[in-house]
């Protein structure tokens, strides 16, 4: 999953627009200033004669030129300061409004994306994905555990906690978890749970199942090799949580692997967190993948068994019976 040439220039038309509004709103505060108080307006106008009288000093030979312009200049900035303060102005009324200041509504900090494009990417990807929907009735207030007894219980309710401890510790630790067992036990619902909360909280989080994983990686590497390849991966190996979710269901193969591998590791790399979800017990998933995954995940990855029954027909059978 990724966004197509046209969203992505309408994002960044949006940024563009941004700036425009900056600019705007920093002219009229200007106008606004020069009309108040034409003392600034005229200190302004001083840092501009100043600049040229030192600059064709420069040009002839003045070495003091640029010092003494220095000094001239820290002058007028703290008259232009004080003006603004004795008018009931904050200090930095006329420098630009940006709706992100950390990139300037570019969206982005030198070559590498800003957070809030980032985020505005994968929020373009979940509606997308329809995850969105999923969140608003898979989550931690809406879990249940009456479906459970005995010691399918104790073990959900231990995989719930180290969920909530997942998350109530995202930010200072580095973890990576896997959840398996039959289908229907809570594992995608669990996970959903955990995507909410790290999204309310700012975090980006980008969600696939495991076919849709590898079609992203694959069209990623139509046609690229190298430097190429590694940028158009960029969000799938640096988002903060990889949300990984029926794993097996994919059409396997060496190169499916070798992507998945890849993919993983150079997540761990970063140190960057990966849910992965599974119908596969243990043994199927070195069985079907190759040592290194298994003993990536084997070593990496904090396993919870979820069993129980299938909560799902257990909920049909109850809606029958009402």
């Amino acid at each position: 999953m990724a966004l197509t040439n046209l969203q992505y220039a309408t994002l960044l038309r949006e940024y563009e627009d941004k700036q425009m509004r900056s600019k705007k709103t920093q002219m009229e505060r200007v106008y606004e200033i020069y009309s108040a108080i034409p003392e600034y307006e005229a200190a302004d106008d001083a840092v501009s004669t100043a600049s040229l009288e030192q600059a064709r000093r420069l040009l002839q030979g003045d070495h003091d030129a640029l010092d003494e312009l220095k000094d001239r200049l820290r002058e007028l900035k703290e008259r232009k300061s004080s003006l603004l303060r004795a008018h009931g102005y904050p200090e930095n009324y006329l420098e630009p409004v940006y709706e992100c200041p950390k990139c300037r509504d570019t969206g982005y900090i030198g070559s590498q994306r800003c957070s809030c494009l980032k985020q505005k990417i994968v929020s373009i990807l979940y509606e997308q994905s329809n995850i969105k929907e999923h969140l608003t009735e898979e989550n931690f207030d809406t879990l249940r555990t009456d479906f459970y007894q005995g010691e399918d219980l104790a073990a959900f309710q231990k995989t719930v906690a180290a969920a909530h401890a997942f998350v109530n510790n995202f930010k200072s630790e580095y973890r990576n978890l896997l959840f398996y067992g039959n289908v229907g036990v809570g594992k995608t619902f669990l996970s959903n749970c955990i995507a909410k909360e790290l999204i309310e909280q700012g975090q980006l989080v980008l969600y696939f199942s495991a076919s849709g994983l590898i079609e992203a990686l694959r069209n990623n590497s139509s046609q690229k090799t190298g430097e190429d390849l590694y940028n158009s991966n960029e969000d799938l190996y640096n988002c903060d949580l990889l949300l990984i979710d029926d794993l097996g269901t994919e059409y396997n193969n060496a190169y499916v692997t070798t992507q998945l591998f890849n993919c993983l590791n150079e997540r761990h790399l970063r140190k960057k967190a990966t849910l992965i979800s599974t119908n596969l017990s243990l043994e199927d998933i070195r069985d079907r993948y190759s040592d290194r995954i298994f003993s990536r995940i084997s070593s990496h990855y904090d396993l919870y068994k979820i069993t129980g029954p299938d909560i799902r027909m257990s909920k049909k059978t109850l809606s029958v019976r009402k």
